[in-house]
């Protein structure tokens, strides 16, 4: 039975059973709640508030599988609400659940949680969702209105916050913002002291998206620092640019594996006829890590090359 046939009745009578605490959760049932209706939210607010935080824990983490398997599914509305929800984990579930969301309505409660939440992960986690906001924004998929408002509370984070981690996530989160507010604070970011927040500033290079950047990331894929080889590397690929190919060969023989496969998903995102030769030649190697690596890479190249190559996998799993 799909959303469009099912009987309201049914809906209530779903929900219900989900109050059990007994009862395992059913897939062919919870897909039912997708796009629910106001009436049957409420209904569906009301049994949520009598359940314990393990039950609820299992539901919403089971939806929030779905929503990923299943991309006609959306379950945002049941996850907004969540927001409000007095239990910290299921705040930060609940905004990992709207994490693909393109609906502007919810910068507002994002910031409100990023300025005001009592819980320093639910204000880093809600300052990382803005983020998108952010990259919508700048790139006009959602009015371009949004992006002072954005930058004034994300540099307003970044720049008040005693919380590193927040810090750091109010730092990425604004970066996309081609401004120079931005740039001045991920330049600030870069020559502190602390590793860190330099590490984020080289995050938030990769999706600044300003050419000018590029020698400051391939200066630090020989910094001594593992942590900042990676980050550098993995903003060589959002960049694209190949006179970093070279050097990111070379890091991809480094001694660290994540910053090997780093290097190797750089090249893939650039692609260039050298980028793509070294990666044919990592198919080769005796990690199987690399090998792995190195073919997702190529994959994806193709796929660039190629959009109609793309293969769809059936992800229906319903039982």
């Amino acid at each position: 039975m799909t959303p469009d046939t099912v009987q309201p009745d049914s809906i209530r009578q779903i929900i219900t059973e989900l109050a059990d605490e007994e009862k395992p959760l059913v897939n062919k049932q919870l897909v039912e709640l997708t796009d629910i209706k106001s009436d049957d939210l409420a209904f569906f607010d009301q049994m949520w508030s009598g359940l314990g935080l393990t039950r609820k824990l299992q539901l919403i983490n089971r939806l929030i599988e779905l929503a990923e398997d299943l991309a006609e599914l959306n379950f945002d509305a049941i996850f907004k609400h969540r927001l409000r929800d007095s239990e910290e984990e299921i705040r930060c579930k609940a905004i990992e659940g709207l994490w693909e969301t393109e609906d502007s309505s919810l910068i507002e409660p994002l910031i409100k949680l990023m300025q005001s939440d009592p819980s320093p992960k639910v204000r880093s986690d809600s300052a990382l969702a803005l983020g998108r906001f952010a990259m919508l924004a700048e790139h006009k998929k959602i009015n371009p209105e949004y992006m002072p408002i954005l930058c004034k509370t994300l540099l307003e984070t970044y720049n008040e916050s005693d919380d590193i981690d927040i810090k750091r996530r109010a730092l990425e989160a604004v970066s996309p913002l081609s401004l120079p507010r931005v740039e001045e604070a991920i330049s600030e970011a870069y020559y502190c002291d602390n590793v860190k927040l330099k590490a984020s500033a080289l995050y938030a290079m990769g999706r600044n998206c300003s050419l000018d950047w590029i020698n400051h990331l391939i200066r630090e894929l020989s910094s001594p620092i593992a942590e900042l080889r990676y980050e550098a590397a993995g903003a060589c690929g959002e960049l694209g640019e190949e006179i970093a190919v070279p050097y990111l060969i070379e890091v991809a023989d480094d001694d660290d594996i994540d910053v090997r496969i780093a290097a190797i998903v750089a090249l893939g995102k650039i692609g260039d006829e050298e980028a793509q030769e070294y990666l044919k030649a990592c198919l080769d190697d005796e990690s199987e890590a690399i090998r792995e690596a190195a073919q997702q890479a190529l994959d994806d190249i193709d796929v660039i090359k190629d959009p109609v190559s793309i293969r769809w996998v059936d992800l229906g799993r319903l039982e």
